[in-house]
């Protein structure tokens, strides 16, 4: 008597690796004084590394916390109906803080804005706009442990993660993984997105876009106008959309530096053409904020058909208007944006550092990244076995034997076994240090492991070594009593 939303909810992606990793986390964690034994969240991408620049700023600002203009109640007027294209002032705030992220370089109009509850809603609103149930979207891997993608056998994918629940789930199109590999970075390439085109079409799947997240979870870099160069090129000659997830924009703490799609529609004097129609942004202050809680998204887009769907789909997902209020104010306090962004960067930065030496010291290398709050950790030196079973052995080991949490790559749908996401901006850096004590003991009781062969084999070593000189027939005769 159900539908089938509900019969078939393991599409959700809950049964995951990346799930389950959390699960145990749940079951036992790590707190300095309660349970110094238990589990170090690391599989969590949430900023806590600036909250005392927002708190100060709440102190600063009491009118604004207790809904008061000018020293008058303002209540009533957010308690009551507010229309589901949200605060003219709120929207206005956003547009100019997203500009400011960028360097001012390109400028948004809040009019082709529509407000949603998150990123996530955001990219379920937009699937819903341009693909129909079963029409395909492209997406480099590894990418956010969200979506499954449908051509699994295709590239020996296994496990289910977020973007299915955010993409699949219920809107019914299909993901086609764009297969990147370490060889060059992980970088995007026109030959791999021409090869995901083509698989697509052999199981007469229809392509409607690509979508990339840009700065990359779980990679922490951001594109180059080379990679952007050869996705405008390819979106072009194909037809097709692109969807630029935009959400870590402000987390960019090296060179290079970001570049939007905006600044390349902008470069390519695109802007106002058929092609900025087919260009989409994600944006939300869950990360560039650290407020994941207050569930801020949005989708920008030049397209007048999608805003107006959108706009309406919205009403599903509202934000209330006591946290636009709140979030218009701060984010019109242009003293404190600068402040913020500024700091928070710079702290991000040190917090990868530290991760990145940390690791380094114990003989483990990270990708070279410029932004996020996560890094891309090769382990692949530790695995007993090339593979993704040797890959999910050793990630066991890491969350039930060393006590932490950290994403395997398979989660996130890497093609390459090996390779797992380590947060570092939800602790703090005491918390950071100790675990990469527990990472050090691990690795030293992996390496003499590794280094030591068993007692078996130790006796096959020294029994080859003594009957060294004899004939072949009595080492053959000695060997199968050993094994007797």
């Amino acid at each position: 008597m159900l539908s089938t939303k509900v019969t078939d909810c393991n599409a959700h992606g809950q049964d995951s690796s990346y799930f389950l990793g959390w699960e145990e986390y749940e079951k036992n964690p790590y707190d300095e004084i309660d349970n110094p034994n238990g589990i170090v969240q690391m599989g969590l991408a949430e900023n806590q590394l600036s909250f005392d620049i927002l708190q100060s700023w709440l102190d600063n600002n009491p009118d604004t916390t207790a809904f008061k203009k000018n020293g008058q109640s303002i209540f009533k007027e957010l308690a009551l109906f507010q229309d589901y294209n949200g605060l003219p002032a709120f929207k206005n705030a956003l547009v100019k803080f997203m500009s400011e992220i960028r360097g001012n370089t390109v400028t948004f109009d809040p009019n082709n804005l529509v407000l949603t509850a998150g990123a996530t809603s955001a990219n379920e609103t937009l699937m819903f706009c341009i693909a129909n149930p079963g029409d395909a979207i492209l997406v480099p891997t590894p990418y956010y442990p969200g979506y499954q993608p449908i051509l699994v056998t295709l590239i020996q994918f296994h496990t289910l993660n977020r973007f299915d629940r955010d993409l699949r789930w219920r809107t019914g199109a299909e993901i086609v993984p764009i297969p990147c590999s370490s060889a060059n970075s992980f970088r995007i390439t026109k030959s791999a997105l021409e090869d995901a085109y083509q698989q697509a079409q052999k199981h007469d799947l229809k392509v409607k876009g690509i979508l990339v997240t840009n700065p990359s979870n779980p990679l922490g870099t951001s594109l180059n106008l080379h990679e952007l160069d050869v996705l405008f090129n390819f979106i072009s000659t194909k037809n097709i959309h692109l969807i630029s997830d935009e959400v870590y924009s402000g987390t960019v703490f090296s060179s290079p530096n970001f570049t939007s799609v905006m600044e390349v529609l902008k470069n390519q004097n695109l802007v106002n053409t058929e092609v900025s129609r087919r260009v989409h942004i994600i944006c939300s202050l869950s990360k560039d904020l650290g407020l994941p809680g207050f569930r801020i998204g949005a989708i920008y887009s030049e397209n007048g058909d999608i805003i107006s769907a959108a706009t309406k789909m919205s009403s599903f997902g509202l934000i209330s208007s006591q946290t636009q209020y709140l979030l218009s104010e701060m984010l019109a306090d242009k003293k404190f944006t600068k402040t913020y962004l500024s700091e928070n960067r710079r702290r991000l930065k040190h917090r990868q550092e530290t991760l990145v030496k940390g690791l380094q010291k114990v003989g483990i290398r990270c990708l070279k990244g410029n932004a996020g709050l996560f890094c891309w950790v090769d382990m692949r030196h530790l695995m007993s076995s090339k593979t993704f079973q040797g890959e999910m052995e050793i990630w066991k080991k890491i969350v039930y034997d060393v006590r932490l949490n950290i994403s395997p790559g398979s989660s996130c749908h890497c093609c390459e076994p090996g390779w797992f996401r380590v947060c570092f901006a939800n602790m703090s850096e005491k918390t950071l240090v100790f675990a990469m004590q527990r990472v050090k003991s691990f690795v030293e009781s992996m390496t003499k492991k590794n280094s030591n062969p068993s007692r078996q084999e130790q006796i096959r070593l020294n029994h080859a070594r003594r009957t060294k000189s004899l004939p072949k027939w009595v080492f053959s005769l000695s060997t199968q009593q050993l094994e007797v």
